[in-house]
């Protein structure tokens, strides 16, 4: 926690030294303050809009800076940098302060406001918004908006292109507050392509394209006399003319065996269709009928008897369903010893 309290307590210092060198320095024309801590002490870089203002006579008013900063404030060794603004214009807190004091003058708002965005827009920005919000035309609050160019309000290009600044005017009616956003004039945006002109184009095509390896442009690339090229061009003439007899007898070559190879497959057929119709034909082995469930057991059960012949056996009608069976015959009577039949009477 101890470092948080640090770094919490460093920021409001600073926020409050910006404060205090805006509100000295703001007949100057306040542009913006760094502050950079460094081995031999804390040094402040301020812009302004006119620099002799802030210096003063003899360094006066700069060196009254200098000791306030550091009793008030407890930065050690400061050291304050004056610097004037580039481009008034495209600075926000320059733009800021001359709105304030057009409306504290008694400027219209909307003559105010275009006048800003009118000026900011000559001096080159890609886009800006003024804003000013208050008591306008009557007793409500309201706010009015003065845009023009091109405004991000998210993500990386406001945070890299875009220049805010906050202000505030005191009138009569009430206090209006300012807000200013201007883009910087340099601005490249992610959906911005640049083409390259077409003669630029065809020098990078040529020297990334892939250069040729044949001898005979090798050859031509060193040679600067015609007499020395008309020399080459009739010996690739005369190498190209040598090597054509020879390329022709290779492809009349090549016209034959093929023809050969075509002829062949015929002369062998003829043979072996004499051979097939000169081989015998064997008989073709009958077919075993199929097995059927429930007759493996009565062939092996009839596989004994086979040898010996023997008379058929009558074969009784299959029992129908609705046929009622035959009484069984009596069986004969026998006497008291057994196998013997009993005499009639």
């Amino acid at each position: 926690m101890s470092s948080e309290r640090d770094f919490v307590r460093v920021n409001i210092r600073r926020q409050l030294l910006k404060e205090y060198l805006h509100r000295e320095t703001q007949r100057a024309g306040f542009g913006g303050l760094e502050v950079t801590r460094t081995p031999l002490g804390t040094h402040i870089t301020l812009i302004a809009e006119r620099p002799g203002m802030v210096i003063g006579r003899r360094g006066a008013t700069i060196n009254r800076l200098t000791e306030e900063v550091q009793t008030k404030f407890g930065f050690p060794n400061p050291q304050i940098e004056v610097q004037e603004a580039d481009v008034p214009a495209l600075n926000p807190h320059i733009m800021v302060q001359k709105l304030a004091v057009a409306l504290e003058k008694g400027w219209h708002f909307r003559r105010a406001g275009h006048s800003t965005v009118m000026r900011i827009m000559e001096a080159g920005a890609r886009g800006c918004q003024v804003e000013i919000a208050g008591k306008l035309t009557g007793d409500r609050h309201r706010r009015v908006k003065f845009r023009a160019g091109h405004i991000k309000y998210c993500g990386e290009p406001k945070q890299q292109w875009m220049r805010i600044s906050i202000g505030r005017a005191d009138r009569k009616a009430g206090v209006m507050g300012l807000r200013v956003m201007i883009m910087d004039p340099a601005a490249k945006l992610p959906d911005e392509i640049e083409l390259l002109p077409p003669e630029e184009i065809v020098e990078v095509l040529e020297e990334y394209a892939p250069k040729s390896t044949s001898p005979v442009v090798a050859a031509l690339e060193g040679v600067a006399d015609a007499d020395e090229l008309d020399k080459l061009v009739e010996t690739e003439l005369a190498a190209e003319g040598e090597a054509e007899p020879a390329i022709e007898a290779a492809a009349a070559a090549t016209i034959d065996a093929t023809a050969e190879t075509k002829d062949k497959p015929a002369e062998a057929a003829a043979p072996t269709e004499e051979r097939k119709k000169a081989k015998p034909s064997k008989p073709r082995a009958p077919r075993k009928p199929k097995r059927k469930e429930g007759e493996e057991p009565a062939q092996a059960a009839a596989a004994p008897d086979a040898a010996q012949p023997k008379a058929p056996a009558p074969t009784a009608p299959p029992p129908s369903s609705d046929a009622t069976p035959a009484p069984a015959p009596p069986a004969p009577e026998t006497s008291g010893k057994e196998g013997e039949p009993k005499k009639e009477a």
